[in-house]
């Protein structure tokens, strides 16, 4: 890539950046505000093995699908554990926490996220 072209990208980013924070509403600010409400032992595994990809207010921070706000709409206690326990490949890539969690850390955030609706 020419200095040209990586000035481009970089500018792109930072614009794309910046116009991610405009417009949310007051409905999505008590959301994130709200969104780590949890027993502290959850809370503390959440944030120093979940918040890097999803965010410090579930919102996500890797496209919309690691969004977790209202991941009990869409997913099972049972489902989430899967998830966390095997991870997932692809596009919407997450690593695997089972030999990183214990059951009970894993269950107890399944639990906690189960009830994100």
């Amino acid at each position: 890539m020419t200095n040209r072209q990586i000035l481009i990208s970089a500018a792109s980013c930072v614009l794309l950046f910046a116009l991610a924070g405009c417009g949310g509403s007051s409905k999505d600010a008590a959301k994130i505000k709200n969104a780590l409400d949890g027993p502290t032992d959850v809370m503390t595994v959440y944030k120093a093995n979940c918040v890097s990809c999803h965010g410090t207010g579930l919102q996500g921070r890797i496209g919309p699908t690691t969004n977790l706000q209202e991941i009990g709409a869409r997913m099972s206690a049972a489902d989430i554990i899967q998830q966390i326990e095997q991870g997932e490949q692809g596009e919407a890539y997450m690593p695997a926490f089972k030999d990183k969690l214990t059951e009970a850390e894993i269950v107890g955030l399944a639990d906690w996220l189960a009830s994100k609706k």
